[in-house]
């Protein structure tokens, strides 16, 4: 991988950890506090940080995926992986194991 590509793989892992950390966040932590602790706040502005991150992940995805020059399989895993909880954590690990990433 030449300096380029290096760059946009490194950006890309940390977007896609900070949305599937924010995603964990708002699953386990906020809608719980929401639905057993009648604390609603919690869902929305999770939910709002979340949601502009999970944006910012699918439009980093597609720049990435023609830098890193992904085929169309690896580029759909990568963007289902956003909505499946721990997908971005299993991506990332697939990615660095397949494309010998080293970050």
């Amino acid at each position: 991988m030449n300096s380029d590509q290096i760059k946009w793989a490194r950006r890309f892992k940390w977007i896609s950890l900070i949305e599937g950390l924010s995603f964990l966040v708002l699953l386990f932590i906020a809608m719980p506090m929401k639905y057993v602790l009648d604390i609603p706040l919690a869902v929305t502005y999770v939910g709002w940080v979340h949601g502009i991150l999970f944006i910012v992940y699918i439009y980093t995805v597609f720049p990435t995926a023609s830098k890193l020059k992904w085929e169309f399989g690896r580029t759909f895993f990568a963007l289902v992986a956003s909505v499946l909880p721990f997908g971005p954590f299993i991506f990332d690990r697939n990615l660095r194991k397949n494309q010998h990433v080293k970050f």
